[in-house]
């Protein structure tokens, strides 16, 4: 692995004394970024390339969203989103056929308050006393949150006694408003809750009832640097990544 490792920085170290250097247009949703944003100043440092980024979720109505950017004609390189969503990009033929590379699969978790009692949801049993229990919960409005209001509560058999208390969040990081105390438990993807001040993680929800999303990379039909978009996207699949993507809490597809 080492050897692998040293051998793909001298690639990219060649890759930058060999190629001109571009500013790449990236647009990345929330689960990846963690992953992303420690990466970026060492695929910036090998190749000599730049990101730019525009953050955003991957569905949704918000104006931030990167199908509303693209719609919006924003400049884009490289998308990284939840895989099912860019896979619709792709038969909208606003994502590039044939460029979708699977990045890392993300699992879902819960966060209370720092300092709170966290909850045992080792068990299906015990998530459903969890969420019967709180008196409030957010889910975010991305994929996770999708599956939390539309498949999980009615899996649990708890779907009447919870919505009342449940609310989807748009654009802000659900973690971060349960640090503010304003709902008890929080559900998102585990990568966008750890790097949030003010919570504890308390757990990935029971494989059971479990959702992986897998969030992957794609080029934009018309972006300005292809090739540099699929180096950096081979990058952010490569071994070398590996270490990063799973100190952010994702699951490394490679």
């Amino acid at each position: 692995m080492s050897r692998l490792i040293a051998l793909g920085a001298i690639s990219l170290a060649l890759c930058a004394s060999t190629v001109q250097a571009d500013e790449i247009d990236v647009m990345n949703s929330g689960g990846f970024t963690a992953a992303y944003k420690s990466l970026q100043p060492k695929f910036e440092a090998a190749t000599g390339h730049a990101l730019a980024t525009a953050w955003g979720p991957s569905m949704g109505k918000a104006p931030e969203a990167i199908p509303n950017r693209l719609q919006r004609g924003e400049p884009a390189d490289v998308v990284i989103m939840v895989g099912y969503a860019l896979d619709e990009l792709i038969k909208q033929g606003r994502v590039i056929a044939g460029s979708r590379v699977d990045l890392a699969d993300s699992r879902i978790g819960m966060a209370v308050r720092s300092g709170a009692a966290k909850p045992d949801i080792s068990t299906v049993a015990g998530l459903k006393s969890a969420l019967l229990g709180a008196q409030s919960i957010a889910y975010s409005d991305s994929a996770s949150g999708v599956y939390i209001e539309r498949e999980l509560f009615k899996k649990l058999g708890i779907e009447e006694q919870v919505k009342p208390k449940a609310r989807m969040i748009q654009k802000t990081p659900v973690a971060a408003l349960v640090a503010g105390g304003q709902y008890e438990l929080g559900f998102q993807q585990v990568s966008e809750i750890l790097p949030v001040q003010g919570v504890d993680f308390v757990a990935r929800i029971p494989e059971q009832v479990q959702s992986i999303t897998t969030f992957a990379a794609g080029i934009p039909v018309g972006a300005k640097h292809p090739d540099a978009a699929r180096a950096l996207i081979r990058y952010l699949a490569s071994p070398e990544a590996r270490a990063d993507v799973i100190k952010s809490g994702l699951d490394p597809r490679q």
